[in-house]
């Protein structure tokens, strides 16, 4: 991520962060919506708390802006763990949409093309990290 991206998103977040809550649950209703295969992964799940893991997830991934690097081995295992849940390659794209989608709806008119492209981007690499981690990422896909 550019310094500017970086910028984007932590000062778009603080804008999101007041309200996460009923954001991240509009963000489930909205992934549900678009990708009806996901809501089967949160049959016997504790909305409220995954909500919260959520919030904390996002928030850890801000906090390592300067290092997504050191990011690596939590999100290798959390890519692990969400296979073990069921969690397909294509579950990824539609969670993308769907944050996306959340932050817009959320950051109303302050939601700008570069600002999409800095979302965009920290969701492709954390996104890529998990997926490399359980063989279905762009560098295990043959050529």
């Amino acid at each position: 991520m550019t310094p500017e991206q970086a910028r984007l998103v932590t000062t778009s977040w603080s804008s999101v962060a007041a309200i996460a809550d009923s954001a991240i649950a509009q963000f489930y209703n909205r992934l549900f919506e678009i990708d009806p295969t996901a809501r089967t992964l949160f049959r016997v799940t504790d909305m409220p708390e995954q909500r919260r893991k959520v919030i904390e997830a996002l928030s850890l991934a801000l906090q390592s802006l300067d290092d997504l690097a050191a990011l690596t081995p939590t999100l290798e295992e959390l890519g692990r763990r969400h296979q073990r849940f069921g969690v397909t390659a294509a579950h990824y794209d539609s969670v993308g949409q769907a944050l996306l989608w959340t932050l817009q709806q959320g950051l109303g008119a302050a939601w700008t093309p570069a600002m999409a492209g800095a979302w965009t981007e920290l969701y492709v690499q954390l996104s890529s990290v998990m997926k490399g981690a359980t063989g279905t990422g762009p560098q295990h896909k043959a050529a």
